[in-house]
């Protein structure tokens, strides 16, 4: 399967650097709202044959003008929201949040901030999400989901791309994976970075 992870568009807490991660979320602001409509020339060139999106605003909002451009339904999915901030919810100051992110590693997967999620249970509930859109049998997805929770479960999922070729992915930015749940997943591309890939 050929998997495109979407960043949603620009919200007023984007600007402001708040961590909201909690539901509903901000909605997107005019930037925002613009980019999602960019995003369908943006990706005129993929095929796409399902389209998810997150139980937050921001997400749904992204995704409904791609939907209404491909005669899609944009599905809203469980599990693929943003990793929760717990105590650091809409804090500016993001060294807490990021420290616990960057330790994450798979022989620390069961720490977390308090009233937040460990890794272990943000990857298990992405990745369950994943596993539920394989079993559809469509090659091509889209889905549009959160900065960090695109950037963790994907390098999570590809360890040999590694974290120092994951440049921040802005709003609307995307990453592809090609592959499986089973067999495991490569990331072609994230962001404006185009990964050369062994035939």
């Amino acid at each position: 399967m050929r998997l495109i992870l979407i960043r949603h568009g620009e919200t007023a807490s984007n600007v402001a650097r708040a961590l909201d991660t909690a539901h509903p979320g901000a909605p997107l602001n005019e930037t925002g709202l613009a980019q999602a409509e960019a995003l369908v020339r943006a990706l005129a060139h993929e095929q796409i044959d399902a389209l998810y999106a997150s139980t937050l605003t921001r997400a749904q909002q992204t995704a409904a003008p791609l939907a209404a451009a491909r005669g899609l339904e944009a599905v809203i999915l469980e599990g693929i929201h943003e990793i929760a901030a717990g105590v650091e919810e809409m804090n500016t100051d993001w060294t807490a949040y990021v420290d616990m992110l960057n330790s994450w590693a798979p022989d620390n997967l069961d720490v977390g901030l308090e009233g937040g999620e460990t890794a272990r249970e943000f990857l298990t509930r992405f990745t369950n999400a994943v596993t539920s859109i394989e079993r559809h049998g469509h090659d091509n997805v889209a889905l549009v989901s959160h900065g960090a929770a695109l950037r963790v479960w994907s390098i999570s999922q590809d360890p040999d791309f590694g974290a120092h070729n994951a440049p921040p992915l802005r709003n609307t930015q995307w990453i592809v994976l090609n592959g499986t749940s089973s067999e495991g997943w490569e990331i072609e591309r994230w962001g404006d970075f185009q990964r050369e890939l062994a035939s």
